[in-house]
């Protein structure tokens, strides 16, 4: 392949990260023509575009931190083993990531010990691939380092990385927007439901499982969250971004008449164009109606569902 080439790809490194940045796929390019020994650790858009290039000589290995949405990790199992016939290994670090997660309720503190613990797994994968790795390519955009530098919020991906990083950044879309990314990535000819899928923060449902994680609470999330999706798609709403978030507090209810003290469910809903700025769409009082329903008999522990009405600013898209 000539240079020319792969630099065409690697000008779509980050394009996936924060447009279906659901999952972290590290990527080790080995022996491609003029870049032989110069390996990266990519995300999913990345992975499909090398899976094109040069095939079977692309290692993806999905690491599931245990804070995927429903059904995530098996959704890339899928499409990369099966659909798209890759080279995938599957690394289930859910207790790791977890157990390093105890008791941890500052979101910063949170950011940084997922972004650090993902390092550490792509050393370990790196090393097992036996040649040395030098560069880490990531997804980063325009607003991650936006926020990060007026201290709003640490993205894992800028202020989440271990200080002792090993590798040497390569952030090719580092200067985009959201709106332009998604351009970038119809211009390669990309499928419409990857360019168009919804953004999903590197952290994972880690920053919608408010305060300290608990895997009960965790796992009321990811059922709510599912529930959500689903009926906003089905009502075939045209949004930006939705999603459930569940707080680290309880609220009291009431289940075939007695006392209940659960969590409360929040329904986060955005529009925008270049996440700068956002507005919280009008959803049909019917379709709330239905998703609170669901919700309070589907998920156990969970007793009350709230709309969050907060545009950006004052708000940020996540509540962490």
């Amino acid at each position: 392949m000539a240079q020319a080439g792969v630099d065409g790809i690697e000008l779509a490194l980050g394009s996936k990260h924060l447009l279906a940045g659901d999952a972290v796929l590290f990527a080790f390019a080995q022996d491609v023509g003029a870049f032989e020994g110069f390996e990266v650790v990519l995300d999913r858009l990345v992975a499909a575009l090398l899976i094109r290039a040069i095939g079977k000589q692309l290692i993806c290995v999905h690491v599931n931190h245990g804070l995927m949405r429903k059904g995530e990790s098996e959704q890339v199992v899928d499409v990369f083993k099966n659909q798209m016939d890759a080279n995938l290994v599957y690394v289930d670090a859910t207790d790791r990531f977890l157990d390093k997660l105890v008791d941890v309720a500052e979101p910063e503190a949170k950011r940084k010990i997922i972004g650090a613990e993902f390092i550490r797994v792509f050393e370990e994968e790196a090393r097992k691939v036996g040649d040395e790795v030098s560069f880490l390519a990531q997804g980063t955009i325009y607003p991650d380092i936006l926020e990060s530098q007026d201290g709003v919020k640490a993205h894992h991906n800028v202020g989440g990385l271990p200080e002792d990083l090993q590798f040497e950044l390569c952030e090719p879309v580092k200067l985009l927007y959201k709106d332009e990314v998604r351009v970038v990535g119809r211009e390669l000819g990309l499928p419409e439901n990857m360019v168009e899928r919804q953004p999903f923060p590197g952290p994972g449902l880690g920053v919608r499982c408010l305060g300290a994680i608990t895997r009960d609470r965790l796992e009321a999330l990811r059922e709510a969250d599912a529930i959500v999706r689903e009926e906003i798609d089905k009502a075939g709403l045209t949004i930006w971004q939705y999603f459930a978030v569940v707080p680290d507090f309880r609220a009291t209810g009431v289940r075939e008449g007695k006392r209940a003290y659960d969590w409360p469910c929040i329904i986060r809903c955005i529009s925008t164009v270049d996440v700068m700025t956002a507005e919280v769409p009008e959803l049909d009082w019917a379709l709330l109606k239905r998703i609170t329903a669901r919700v309070t008999a589907e998920v156990p522990g969970i007793c009350r569902v709230c709309y969050d009405l907060t545009p950006k600013p004052v708000g940020t898209v996540e509540w962490e």
